[in-house]
């Protein structure tokens, strides 16, 4: 089987992060306009602002309105220990957990899911998007990224409807976590998604889950509606 070739947004992200990481662009400097950038790149728009919107996503830029896209600062990191599934967590407070799966796709890492899941560059990942709901609202919506090769024996319905059941029965025992919150704004799609204004405040979440080995085998990055969740550290 011929292995598809990386989406060219994936591959416009790798380049704009490897020239970030040799501080070419450094922490708090403007990117170019978006028309040189497509220009340099020899893309269009649509392929360009999607690579742009995954390092966004990342945390590795950040928009700042009316004034462009900005390489972005590092912030104080603040770990939450413990892992709990969304329907444990919905129960605890007395309302009805419910998933919708929005997106589904094999495809190729890109450079941060390479290093955040220790991939070869030719292995393939699992990407799903699922809307997580408390009482038919919606609370966050979440992006999984795991190996492909982890959970090639399992159905779409298995993955989607109850991901950590399925991975006990490949043997993988959830173990820690390593978490990273910050703040951002929600953009046009993530209103439409759950069901909030462009623009409202947005808790952005990125999670490497180790195994019982500490071997990593997910990667998530969720965005959780501010006004209708909140995280309590213990010291």
């Amino acid at each position: 089987m011929t292995k598809p070739a990386i989406p060219r947004y994936i591959q416009i992200h790798n380049q704009i992060k490897s020239r970030i990481e040799a501080g070419e662009w450094q922490s708090q400097k403007r990117l170019p306009a978006e028309r040189e950038l497509s220009e340099t790149f020899n893309v269009s728009r649509m392929t360009l602002r999607q690579a742009i919107q995954t390092l966004v996503d990342e945390g590795l830029l950040e928009r700042k309105v009316g004034s462009g896209t900005y390489v972005a600062e590092k912030k104080v990191s603040e770990r939450a220990l413990g892992m709990t599934s969304f329907t444990e967590l919905m129960a605890n407070t007395g309302r009805i957990s419910k998933t919708q799966t929005v997106s589904y796709k094999i495809t190729s890492p890109s450079a941060s899911e390479i290093m955040h899941l220790q991939l070869a560059d030719d292995d393939d990942i699992l990407v799903m998007e699922r809307l997580r709901m408390g009482d038919n609202e919606p609370i966050l919506l979440e992006r999984t990224t795991l190996p492909a090769k982890l959970i090639s024996h399992f159905s779409r319905h298995d993955l989607t409807e109850s991901l950590y059941a399925t991975l006990e029965k490949a043997g993988i025992q959830p173990g820690r976590a390593e978490q990273t919150i910050s703040a951002t704004l929600a953009n046009e799609r993530l209103s439409e998604l759950l069901k909030i204004r462009r623009g409202d405040a947005i808790l952005n979440v990125r999670q490497v889950s180790f195994d019982q080995n500490e071997q990593p085998f997910e990667y998530v990055r969720s965005y959780y509606v501010g006004e209708r969740f909140e995280f309590t550290l213990t010291r």
